[in-house]
C-alpha cells in the first residue's frame, strides 16, 4: 500500500484530491510538524456487495449449553 504523508495546513486545500487518493488505496498521514496525527484510509465494506454464507463452514462452533442461564455466582462474583 502507497502512502502519502500530508501536513495538516495543506490538507485543508487537497481534501477532495486526498480523499480520492485514499480511495484508490493509497494511505494518506496526516501530519503537523512532521509528527503523524490521523490516517485516511478507504473503507474495506463495499456498499451493496452482497455477504456469502456457508464460506467459512467448520471455522466456528457454538457449545449445546451457549444459552443456558449463567449461575448465581457470575452475577454476585463469587468463586
Amino acid at each position: 500500500m502507497a502512502t502519502k504523508t500530508v501536513d495538516i495546513q495543506d490538507a485543508q486545500t487537497q481534501l477532495t484530491e486526498l480523499l480520492d487518493l485514499a480511495l484508490q488505496g493509497t494511505e494518506v498521514i496526516f501530519a503537523r510538524d512532521n509528527m503523524p496525527l490521523a490516517r485516511l484510509t478507504a473503507v474495506d465494506a463495499v456498499p451493496g456487495k452482497k455477504r456469502v454464507a456457508g464460506l467459512h463452514e467448520g471455522a466456528i462452533w457454538t457449545s449445546e449449553d451457549f444459552d443456558d442461564p449463567l449461575p448465581d455466582e457470575f452475577w454476585l462474583g463469587a468463586e
